[in-house]
Protein backbone atom coordinates (compact mmCIF):
# COMPACT_ATOMS: atom_id res chain seq x y z
CA UNK A 1 0.00 0.00 0.00
CA UNK A 2 1.24 3.49 -0.80
CA UNK A 3 0.22 6.56 1.16
CA UNK A 4 1.36 10.02 2.21
CA UNK A 5 1.95 11.44 5.67
CA UNK A 6 3.09 14.87 6.78
CA UNK A 7 6.50 15.38 8.36
CA UNK A 8 5.05 16.02 11.84
CA UNK A 9 2.96 12.85 11.71
CA UNK A 10 5.98 10.89 10.46
CA UNK A 11 8.04 12.20 13.38
CA UNK A 12 5.44 11.32 15.99
CA UNK A 13 4.49 7.94 14.50
CA UNK A 14 7.84 6.72 13.16
CA UNK A 15 7.82 3.34 14.97
CA UNK A 16 4.36 2.51 13.57
CA UNK A 17 5.35 3.69 10.08
CA UNK A 18 8.47 1.50 10.17
CA UNK A 19 6.34 -1.52 11.10
CA UNK A 20 4.13 -0.79 8.09
CA UNK A 21 7.17 -0.49 5.82
CA UNK A 22 8.53 -3.78 7.18
CA UNK A 23 5.28 -5.37 5.97
CA UNK A 24 5.88 -4.02 2.45
CA UNK A 25 4.09 -0.65 2.48
CA UNK A 26 5.62 2.48 0.93
CA UNK A 27 5.08 5.80 2.68
CA UNK A 28 5.77 9.21 1.16
CA UNK A 29 6.63 11.96 3.65
CA UNK A 30 5.48 15.45 2.72
CA UNK A 31 6.24 18.99 3.86
CA UNK A 32 3.47 21.46 3.08
CA UNK A 33 1.98 18.99 0.61
CA UNK A 34 5.23 18.44 -1.32
CA UNK A 35 6.86 14.99 -1.31
CA UNK A 36 10.32 15.15 0.25
CA UNK A 37 11.13 11.55 1.22
CA UNK A 38 9.93 8.01 0.91
CA UNK A 39 10.03 5.14 3.39
CA UNK A 40 10.27 1.86 1.53
CA UNK A 41 11.49 -1.65 2.24
CA UNK A 42 15.01 -2.38 0.97
CA UNK A 43 15.41 -4.02 -2.41
CA UNK A 44 16.00 -7.75 -2.03
CA UNK A 45 19.53 -8.87 -2.77
CA UNK A 46 20.37 -12.11 -4.46
CA UNK A 47 23.31 -12.75 -2.18
CA UNK A 48 25.30 -11.00 0.50
CA UNK A 49 28.71 -9.55 -0.17
CA UNK A 50 30.32 -12.33 1.87
CA UNK A 51 28.54 -14.97 -0.21
CA UNK A 52 29.71 -13.26 -3.41
CA UNK A 53 33.32 -13.25 -2.21
CA UNK A 54 33.08 -16.93 -1.26
CA UNK A 55 31.66 -17.73 -4.71
CA UNK A 56 34.53 -15.86 -6.41
CA UNK A 57 37.10 -17.69 -4.30
CA UNK A 58 35.50 -21.04 -5.11
CA UNK A 59 35.45 -20.17 -8.81
CA UNK A 60 39.20 -19.51 -8.75
CA UNK A 61 39.83 -22.87 -7.11
CA UNK A 62 37.82 -24.84 -9.64
CA UNK A 63 40.07 -26.86 -11.94
CA UNK A 64 39.57 -26.12 -15.58
CA UNK A 65 41.11 -23.43 -17.74
CA UNK A 66 44.64 -22.30 -16.90
CA UNK A 67 45.77 -18.69 -16.81
CA UNK A 68 47.97 -19.42 -19.83
CA UNK A 69 44.97 -20.63 -21.86
CA UNK A 70 43.03 -17.50 -20.96
CA UNK A 71 45.98 -15.31 -21.98
CA UNK A 72 46.12 -17.16 -25.32
CA UNK A 73 42.39 -16.59 -25.88
CA UNK A 74 42.82 -12.89 -25.17
CA UNK A 75 45.72 -12.76 -27.61
CA UNK A 76 43.70 -14.61 -30.26
CA UNK A 77 40.89 -12.10 -29.90
CA UNK A 78 43.25 -9.20 -30.64
CA UNK A 79 44.44 -10.55 -33.98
Amino acid sequence: MRREVGAYEAKTRLPQLLREVAQGDRITITVRGRAVAELAPPEPTKQSAAEAVDAMKAFGLTPGVSAEEIANWIGDGRD
